[in-house]
Order: structure tokens, then sequence, then C-alpha cells
């Protein structure tokens, strides 16, 4: 084997510019991919904690004109939805935390909400 096989066989596959377009192609492709996910998932985090609130301020605060459900950092129940009362008599309050990942808040039975 002389000095111009191993020039070949040392050299790589694919040049720098090809590797690099094959490497932003790549993370378009996998963002492409990630970031409907993630529009779909605040979307029906967002309408699940706006449901869920609007029944909770039905139940605790009966003379609220609305509800509010935030997504907040550093909120009074922590990282997650929270859920305040528009209006009525007491302004607006704090009323529950929904969570990360909000769902159903439990009622007490008997109680038209």
């Amino acid at each position: 084997m002389d000095a111009a096989d191993s020039d070949i066989e040392d050299r790589p596959y694919y040049s720098v510019r090809r590797r690099r377009m094959l490497r932003v192609f790549v993370i378009i492709a996998v963002a492409a991919m990630v970031l409907p996910i993630l529009a779909n998932l605040v979307t029906v985090s967002a309408a699940t904690a706006s449901d869920a609130c609007a029944r909770a301020v039905a139940y605790a605060v009966p003379d609220a004109t609305s509800s509010a459900a935030r997504f907040q950092l550093f909120g009074q129940g922590g990282l997650g939805w929270q859920c305040y009362s528009v209006g009525g008599f007491t302004g607006t309050m704090f009323v529950v935390s929904l969570g990360l990942i909000p769902g159903e808040v439990s009622i007490p039975a008997g109680t038209n909400t």
C-alpha cells in the first residue's frame, strides 16, 4: 500500500459542508415533528384548565362574573395552572391550583355547577 492509497482511506466519506447541511436538515426535521405536539399540548391544557377553573369558580365563588386560568411559574399554588375568580364582591381572587397538567377539579356531590 503506497501513500496515495493511505490518503484516500483517511479522508472522511462526506465533506464538511455536506455534513453540516445534513445536521441542519435533521434539526429542522426533528423540530417539525416536535413543535405540533407541543402546540397541541398547550392548546389542550389551556382548554382543560379553563373548563376546570370555570367549574371551581362556580362552586367556590358563586357571585364571580367570570374565571381566569393562567399558567404561572411562581404562582400561589406553585408551578402550573392557577385558577382565579374575576369580578363579583371579592374582585380577583385565587381559587385553586390546577397543577402542571390540569384535570377536572373535584366538586362535592350534590352541588349543581
